[in-house]
């Protein structure tokens, strides 16, 4: 890692006013820096703040450890001694993610994630919440992290609606039971509406959720004696699945996305 400051100085804090003293003795009326990482589009806020901890970011040329330091609009923030890149406008795009691949940037055992099938002219983007390797369908990609945070908080309350395709039979009354919240292994899962469309060895159901806990809709189904053998993401929110080819990416046009923003922030009022 390159510093931008002597050896000698590379643990030098910046300190809170409790702490006294320091290069922001008096905080700053800007944002946290996370979020200044986030929004540049480099990664997701949490892992800005993970970025922060591990001595990775400096401010003015002095490294932080803690995330809790507001920045104001002229301070330089880097990140590995590179200054950040001036944030763009928000852009959000469509992806069909196809089963097989991680959704993370990079995989310690080689295996192929989504950042090796999007198209090279892709900006830097992040993604909005999660699929697992063996789930498919809509992922939402964005340029900016703090978009990301809010798109996937459980308070957003956006619906991730999925079809799944599970082995086992099952009641639509079991699946009703699904609506009050289920406990599974000590994890408390919410409400998640469950119709059942077609019967079989194999059935097909209709699952929407607010929270997608890692790996929530496997789990819960299996809790009530289902084994998901696929699982597709077709809606998150106002954007759809649609059409959209596997491995396409699609671009939200900017005025859909301020107004879908706008129209869900009212709703929520």
């Amino acid at each position: 890692m390159r510093l931008l400051m002597p050896v000698d100085e590379r643990h030098r804090r910046l300190k809170s006013p409790e702490a006294g003293g320091g290069v922001a003795a008096e905080p700053h009326p800007g944002e946290r820096v996370a979020k200044r990482i986030a929004r540049a589009g480099l990664c997701s806020r949490r892992e800005a703040e993970q970025w922060i901890t591990a001595g990775r970011v400096a401010i003015d040329g002095a490294v932080i450890l803690r995330a809790a330091i507001n920045v104001g609009p002229q301070q330089i923030v880097s990140v590995d001694g590179n200054p950040l890149p001036a944030a763009g406008p928000t852009r959000l795009w469509l992806y069909h993610k196809p089963k097989g691949l991680l959704t993370t940037s990079h995989d310690p055992q080689g295996r192929a994630t989504i950042f090796d099938r999007l198209p090279a002219a892709l900006p830097r983007v992040v993604t909005v919440g999660r699929l697992d390797l063996n789930s498919e369908g809509l992922l939402l990609l964005t340029n900016d992290g703090e978009l990301a945070r809010t798109l996937e908080h459980p308070e957003t309350g956006w619906a991730r609606r999925y079809r799944v395709r599970a082995h086992g039979q099952v009641s639509q009354s079991a699946l009703d039971g699904l609506k009050r919240g289920v406990t599974v292994d000590g994890m408390r899962y919410g409400p998640i509406e469950a119709r059942l469309e077609r019967e079989g060895p194999n059935s097909w159901l209709a699952v929407s959720l607010r929270e997608g806990k890692n790996r929530e809709v496997r789990r819960v189904l299996e809790s009530i004696g289902l084994t998901v053998n696929r699982l597709i993401r077709v809606a998150y929110g106002p954007f759809q699945l649609g059409s959209l080819a596997q491995n396409a990416v699609k671009e939200v046009p900017e005025k859909t996305l301020s107004d879908q923003l706008k129209r869900h922030a009212h709703r929520r009022r």
